[in-house]
């Protein structure tokens, strides 16, 4: 199984389209979404072509594709427009062997971690900026930022399978 992992996308349709056109080249079979999907946040400026309806509409084209979690950005009347859940703080997947913690990252993150099974990986966004860190009982992996990345990083993604943990850019 591929996972094509993105993060962050704060209402972009233009870089929601950018993240369907590499989930097709990359040839994935999930799309796993860390959270903030539709509204830009307070903190941020508007992102490219910010047009959260639209943001719906090109998600729930691949809704079958989509598991995603809860941003601190998302609330229940994004609910209303996603045809997939969102409400979820984390969940608990598997990638070949190796258990994975997906969440946004506000709460639970490698400062807060839950209790992880030894050798997982913490999966978050939220800090929009990619990372592959060792914290010795897990690893935490952060794709960066559909489409306000921070620090100088990529508008990003991440690749994950049983074999290889890989980060793809958005042009």
């Amino acid at each position: 199984m591929k996972w094509l992992v993105a993060s962050d996308i704060h209402g972009s349709a233009y870089y929601c389209k950018k993240l369907l056109e590499a989930m097709d080249e990359e040839q994935a079979d999930k799309l796993l979404l860390l959270g903030d999907l539709l509204y830009h946040g307070p903190r941020n400026a508007l992102p490219k072509d910010y047009d959260p309806p639209k943001v719906y509409e090109m998600l729930n084209s691949v809704k079958d594709k989509i598991v995603a979690v809860r941003g601190n950005c998302d609330c229940e009347v994004d609910q209303m427009v996603l045809d997939f859940p969102i409400l979820a703080d984390y969940m608990v997947l598997s990638v070949g062997d190796r258990l994975i913690y997906a969440t946004h990252g506000h709460v639970i993150n490698k400062a807060n971690p839950l209790p992880f099974v030894k050798g997982a990986y913490l999966l978050y966004g939220h800090t929009h900026v990619p990372a592959n860190e060792d914290c010795g009982d897990f690893t935490y992996l952060n794709p960066g930022s559909v489409s306000i990345p921070k620090e100088g990083s990529d508008h990003s993604y991440m690749i994950i399978t049983p074999e290889e943990i890989r980060f793809g850019k958005l042009e």
